[in-house]
C-alpha cells in the first residue's frame, strides 16, 4: 500500500451534473472560483430565454420534439423569465452559467422534457446568440442616448447661433467663431458615432443559433426560422466562425471607446470653460460638487469623471483584443472573459451619455465673458490678411507678412490691431485704406465666414435646421 493511500483527496466532490459523464470526480475547489460565469452572464437571462423559446418552437416545427414537449418547454421558460424579472430566482454557481441555471430550473418545472431543449445546439452557439442579442439591444439604447445628446447640442446651437467666442488652435485664440458653431461640431462627431454603431449592428445581425459546438448538427433544424424569430437578418454562414469570433463585441467596444473620447473632449472643454479664468459657461448645480474645505469651489466633477472613465472604456477594448488575438478556432474558455469588459463599458458609456445630456441641456452661456475674451489674442488678424489679398491683390504669403508686422506693432503698443491708426498701418503697407477697419470687428469676422460649414450666424441657423432633419427627424 502506498503511503499516500490514506491521504485526503484533492477533490472528492461528485462529477459535474453538466458534463460529469466523462469524469469520475468533480472539479477542484479552485475551479469553483475561476470557472463559473453566472455572476455576470445572468444579465443574458432575457436573451437566453428568447433564444431557447425560438429554438424549441423550431424543434417542434421540424418534428424533432413533440408539440406537447414544446408547449411545456415554452410555458416553463416564460415562467422562469417572470421569476428572474421579479427577483425570485436563485442562481447557483454550481451550474456555472445562465444556460444551465435556466435548464435546471426548467427541469424542476416540467421534468425530463426539459432535456430535449438542448437538441441540436450547444452552449457555444447559445452564448454567441445571447451575446449578439444583448449587444444589439445595447446599440439601440446607445443610439437613443446619442440622439438625445445631439438634440441638446442642437438646441444650444440654435440659441447661440450668433453668440461670438474665440475659436482656438493650440488652446490659443485663433479666429472668432460662434458658440452655436462650436456646438454643431460635436453634433457631427456624435452623428458619426451613431453611424458606426449602426454599421456594427448591421454586420453582427447574423444568428449563430444551430451552429452547435462548432460543426453544425445532424438534426434537420431550420436555422433560417430561428434567425427570423429572433430578428436576425439570417443565420451565420459558417458554424466555426459563428461560435469562435467576437469581432462584433470588439466593434461595439471600439465604437464605445471612440464615442467616449468624443465625450471626453467635450467634457474637457466644459471643465476649461467653467473655470474662473474663462467663465464662459455655467453647469447646472446637479452636475457640480463643492469642496470639503474651500466653500467657494464649484467643481465640474461630472465632466471630470467622464474624462476619467474614458480610460476604462479604452481599456475594455484593449483587454478583449488581447484576449482574442491568440485563440485558435473554435471556442476556447478564454472567451468567457469577453463579457465583463463589455458590460462595464456599456454601463459606463450609458451613464457618461446621461451626464453629458444633463450638462448640455442645463448649460447657461456667459456671452459677455466670451465676447470680452476676444479683446486679446488678435482674433481678426486673418481677416486683415484676407482683406490685403482681396482688396490689394497681394499674394497671401506677402499679406501674411504684412499682417504679422502689424500684429507685432499692436502688441508692442499694448493694443488690438483695430486700435492702430491708419497712418501706423500705412507705415507698414502704404496702400491700406480706412476701409480696413470694417473687417476688424469680431462680428464682421464671423459674418464673413459664409463658406459651406463656416461659422457665419446665417450658416449656423441653416445647419441647425439641417441637423434636425438629419439626426432628429430621420430624414436623409
Amino acid at each position: 500500500m502506498s503511503e499516500y493511500d490514506d491521504a485526503p483527496k484533492a477533490n472528492s466532490a461528485p462529477a459535474s451534473q453538466i458534463w460529469g459523464g466523462r469524469f469520475e470526480s468533480g472539479p477542484d475547489q479552485v475551479m469553483d472560483a475561476i470557472n463559473p460565469s453566472i455572476d455576470f452572464d445572468q444579465r443574458f437571462f432575457a436573451e437566453d430565454i428568447a433564444g431557447s423559446r425560438a429554438h424549441a418552437a423550431m424543434l417542434v416545427a421540424q418534428n424533432i420534439i413533440s408539440a406537447e414537449d414544446g408547449q411545456a418547454i415554452d410555458q416553463g421558460l416564460q415562467e422562469i423569465a417572470a421569476e428572474i424579472a421579479a427577483g425570485q430566482f436563485t442562481f447557483l454557481r454550481s451550474l456555472e452559467d445562465i444556460h444551465m441555471n435556466v435548464e435546471a430550473r426548467l427541469k424542476d418545472k416540467i421534468g425530463d422534457a426539459a432535456g430535449r431543449l438542448h437538441t441540436g445546439r450547444s452552449r457555444n452557439d447559445q452564448v454567441a446568440t445571447d451575446f449578439r442579442l444583448w449587444v444589439r439591444a445595447a446599440i439601440d439604447a446607445m443610439d437613443g442616448q446619442l440622439q438625445a445628446l445631439q438634440a441638446a447640442l442642437i438646441s444650444q446651437a440654435d440659441r447661440h447661433a450668433a453668440t461670438v467666442m474665440p475659436g482656438f488652435t493650440h488652446l490659443q485664440t485663433a479666429q472668432p467663431v460662434t458658440f452655436g458653431h462650436h456646438m454643431l461640431a460635436y453634433v457631427e462627431m456624435f452623428g458619426r458615432d451613431r453611424s458606426r454603431f449602426a454599421d456594427a449592428r448591421q454586420r453582427m445581425n447574423q444568428s449563430p443559433l444551430g451552429a452547435a459546438a462548432l460543426a453544425g448538427t445532424s438534426f434537420p433544424i431550420d436555422r433560417h426560422a430561428t434567425a427570423a424569430a429572433l430578428g436576425f437578418d439570417g443565420p451565420s454562414a459558417n458554424s466555426l466562425d459563428a461560435v469562435s469570433d467576437r469581432d462584433f463585441v470588439i466593434e461595439f467596444l471600439s465604437t464605445a471607446a471612440l464615442t467616449a473620447v468624443h465625450l471626453s473632449r467635450l467634457a474637457e472643454e466644459l471643465i476649461i470653460w467653467t473655470s474662473a479664468q474663462f467663465n464662459y459657461v455655467r453647469l447646472p448645480d446637479g452636475f457640480t460638487t463643492g469642496s470639503s474645505i474651500m466653500p467657494q469651489k464649484r467643481n465640474a466633477d461630472a465632466a471630470e469623471l467622464i474624462r476619467g472613465k474614458t480610460g476604462r472604456m479604452v481599456g475594455a477594448l484593449n483587454a478583449l483584443l488581447v484576449t482574442i488575438k491568440g485563440l485558435p478556432l473554435a471556442f476556447n474558455k478564454d472567451m468567457q472573459e469577453d463579457k465583463e469588459p463589455l458590460f462595464d463599458a456599456a454601463d459606463t458609456l450609458s451613464v457618461c451619455l446621461a451626464a453629458s445630456i444633463g450638462m448640455i441641456n442645463g448649460l447657461t452661456v456667459n456671452a459677455g465673458a466670451m465676447r470680452a475674451s476676444l479683446a486679446a489674442g488678435f482674433p481678426t488678424a486673418t481677416d486683415l490678411a484676407d482683406w490685403l489679398v482681396r482688396e490689394l491683390g497681394m499674394p497671401f504669403r506677402a499679406a501674411h507678412h504684412v499682417t504679422g508686422s502689424l500684429v507685432k506693432m499692436a502688441e508692442d503698443k499694448g493694443q488690438d490691431i483695430a486700435d492702430l491708426s491708419l497712418a501706423e498701418m500705412q507705415s507698414v503697407e502704404a496702400r491700406i485704406t480706412a476701409d480696413i477697419f470694417a473687417v476688424l470687428t469680431v462680428d464682421s469676422s464671423v459674418a464673413s465666414r459664409t463658406s459651406y460649414g463656416g461659422t457665419a450666424p446665417e450658416n449656423v441657423r441653416a445647419q441647425v435646421a439641417a441637423a434636425r432633419r438629419r439626426f432628429l427627424d430621420g430624414a436623409a
